[in-house]
């Protein structure tokens, strides 16, 4: 969370704040196309998404249009997503009108909006995470002619069968529009894909292709690949893999895959007679090739009633996903007879649901439950009506990446049922159907679920967020959704040291682009107010570390009730695990890669804590090979690091050591002894003497000697090698 200081914007000058509801400018609103030309990828605002999906996924992506069908809180966080992600347009769809329930889990609404229709009420606000996305409503009923225009159509909030209408349409339509059907049930979930009969994933996992450098390659049939055995191949029989930059056996150069035969940990064999390619002499990587995979999705109608392998994602759960399958059924059934949820805590309308429950499974002669779930199916009925935000942040986030991966190809696709609870997340006591009823608050949704007794808990909690990135804004519009800290007795506390900038605005969907150069804290902390008026937050900009315990003090920490990480290093979640761990205060603790992501829930005296685990140290190369014969570009990348450390960081660090106490420093060298105490001497002696840099003249100077010593004479040397040999 090093700052990095910025108090204008890229002209140099402050962003213009744009009014609410003013359109974007048209070369905005077109992704930067022109004339046909593929749009420009804005590198400063998408480089972490540059690095995940890579180019040519990002053009595929900016020229999607989308449209997202119910803008209840699920269908707002899938919205968002596609805004952040930068897709060509995003097309909000909704007929019904705001009411009370829906500010428990759409960040994008206030009271202000009660009444007014959900899709026309987020739009502005929508449009401001990213003007180079055009943003439109619909507000009419949908038909099928609709659906022509979009790449992509995600439905939050349909019946059945008009679900299985629309799909039908987007199976067979030429070229296939990719149809999701995403649902939050209180604490369930459900995702349905269909892309299509047959559909084409260019990337599976996304990964770098695995490589190996050739160490040699023989002249038999077959060929024997030898690699260099300082690393184990990734390559199993059958794969396939193509040569570059051998030298000796050029034709091995001519981009053909080849199957590999008899892997083995550094080396493998082609079934190619080399004979007659001359004799190997050296250089050369072998790279698998990433094969692309053909999904032939089933409609909506074919997988309700054949639904196959579900998705699993938690494996103690293993029957749960069938049951909740009939669940989602049955509950599409009691709507469409009674014109309504079921009632929280209601149990006339559990027992109807039931039955509902009950008919469909005897009706599937296949896939019929021989034992249900009553109570699981208890709990589903009687919290349905809710759109809890927890649940629709998460379920926003995969419905997100299922667009990015219709749209681009990339990475594997949910296929095709993919089912969710968090029924472990009720209160352990029984509930009381009076606890259950609504009193006309914003938080009507999650007493339905919980009970007012937990919100009041929630709304006294005192927490402490560390970091206001990606994450922290997340866990900020979460938390300000669910009342938490929004009593006049509680408080949250965010702190971050960090200063907004462009690069972030991407994913850190509090922050816009006039506030770039401010706090993160304070930009975070006021946008989350605006999402609820009544979170008690204050921001802070100090880093939580031992410097800071003076502010972080221990009537501070007494007085936590939850600790929330946002964190980006290492070292600064083991000092939070070390206080939290103090103070035994629960830790709620998480990061991002990429596309990957890991949580971790630390209970005192009841789980293991942050750091009483530890990753396996990464594989280092040993550093007489990074200085001596370096063949790969991690050892490059190790030298060059090493060498950078030394030069900048190192070597003056021990420069002013001995500046600004001589005697001391001679001493400890003495005391030393050593061939490295030698060696620091030495260069502490080039650096004062003929090193050393008085002007920036004398910087530039050096620099220039010293890229001449290490890259210029070193190509010398080997062209006169080439030439000579």
């Amino acid at each position: 969370m090093l700052p990095s200081k910025r108090s204008a914007g890229a002209d140099g000058g402050q962003p213009k704040r744009p009014k609410v509801g003013e359109s974007p400018p048209a070369a905005a609103a077109s992704n930067g196309t022109r004339n046909g030309a593929p749009p420009a990828i804005d590198e400063d605002l998408h480089s972490r998404q540059l690095a995940v999906y890579g180019r040519e996924t990002m053009r595929r992506l900016f020229a999607s249009d989308v449209l997202v069908s119910g803008l209840n809180g699920l269908g707002a966080e899938i919205a968002k997503n596609l805004a952040l992600a930068g897709v060509r347009s995003v097309t909000v769809h909704d007929v019904k009108d705001v009411d009370m329930w829906d500010l428990s889990g759409n960040f994008f609404l206030s009271e202000q909006d009660i009444g007014k229709n959900r899709a026309l009420a987020c739009i502005s606000k929508l449009q401001e995470l990213n003007n180079a996305v055009l943003v439109s409503a619909l507000t009419e009923e949908l038909t099928k002619e609709h659906l022509s225009k979009f790449q992509a159509v995600i439905f939050t909030d349909i019946s059945l069968d008009k679900a299985y209408e629309f799909d039908d349409y987007c199976h067979s339509h030429q070229p296939p529009i990719s149809f999701i059907k995403a649902e939050v049930c209180g604490l369930f979930g459900s995702v349905f894909c269909d892309f299509g009969p047959e559909f084409t994933v260019l990337d599976v996992d996304g990964e770098d292709p695995h490589t190996g450098i050739i160490a040699s390659i023989s002249n038999d049939s077959p060929a024997m690949v030898s690699c260099v055995d300082d690393e184990r191949l990734e390559f199993q029989d059958g794969d396939l893999v193509v040569f570059s930059e051998v030298q000796g056996m050029e034709k091995l150069n001519d981009g053909k895959p080849r199957k590999v035969k008899n892997a083995r940990p550094f080396s493998f064999s082609i079934e190619e007679d080399t004979g007659s390619y001359g004799v190997y002499t050296k250089g050369g990587i072998v790279t698998k090739v990433k094969e692309p995979k053909v999904l032939r999705f089933k409609s909506l109608r074919d997988a309700m009633k054949d639904p196959g392998d579900f998705l699993l994602s938690d494996f103690s759960k293993f029957e749960r996903s069938p049951v909740i399958h009939l669940a989602f059924q049955a509950l599409d059934n009691f709507r469409k007879e009674h014109g309504r949820y079921p009632t929280a805590g209601c149990e006339q309308d559990a027992q109807s649901f039931l039955k509902f429950v009950a008919d469909i499974n005897e009706a599937s002669i296949d896939s019929k439950q021989e034992k249900i779930d009553e109570k699981l199916l208890r709990h589903f009925a009687s919290g349905s009506r809710a759109v809890l935000n927890p649940m629709a942040a998460m379920f926003g986030g995969i419905v997100g990446q299922e667009v990015v991966k219709a749209c681009s190809g990339k990475f594997h696709p949910l296929y095709q049922f993919f089912y969710f609870d968090s029924v472990e997340s009720l209160p352990t006591y029984q509930l009381d159907p009076q606890d259950l009823k609504p009193s006309n608050s914003r938080y009507d949704a999650q007493i339905s679920v919980f009970g007012s007794k937990l919100q009041k808990k929630l709304q006294d909690a005192n927490i402490f967020i560390v970091g206001s990135g990606a994450l922290g804004c997340e866990f900020l519009k979460n938390l300000a959704l669910m009342g938490v800290s929004c009593s006049s007795k509680s408080k949250l506390t965010i702190t971050d040291d960090d200063v907004i900038e462009k690069s972030n605005l991407s994913r850190q969907f509090l922050f816009r682009d006039w506030n770039i150069g401010q706090a993160k804290s304070t930009v975070a902390a006021a946008a989350a107010r605006a999402i609820n008026p009544s979170l008690q937050i204050d921001a802070l900009q100090n880093r939580a570390c031992p410097d800071t315990e003076n502010v972080f003090h221990d009537t501070f920490w007494d007085g936590l009730d939850v600790v929330i990480n946002a964190l980006d290093n290492v070292n600064a979640r083991m000092y939070m695990d070390m206080r939290c761990l103090y103070f035994q205060k629960p830790l709620l603790e998480s990061g991002t890669l990429g596309a990957k992501c890991n949580t971790q829930i630390v209970i005192p005296h009841l789980t293991e804590n942050y750091g009483a685990s530890r990753d396996p140290p990464e594989k280092q190369a040993p550093m007489c090979t990074v200085h001596s014969f370096p063949h790969n570009i991690d050892h490059c990348l190790t030298w060059a690091r090493s060498e950078f450390e030394g030069l900048l960081e190192k070597i003056p660090n021990e420069v002013n050591s001995f500046l600004s106490n001589p005697t001391q420093y001679a001493a400890a060298m003495r005391k030393a002894g050593d061939a490295q105490a030698r060696e620091l001497l030495e260069r502490v002696s080039e650096c004062l003497g003929k090193e050393r840099c008085i002007t920036f003249e004398d910087c530039i100077t050096w620099a220039r000697l010293r890229y001449a010593q290490m890259f210029c004479l070193p190509l010398l040397y080997y062209f006169l090698y080439e030439i000579y040999y």
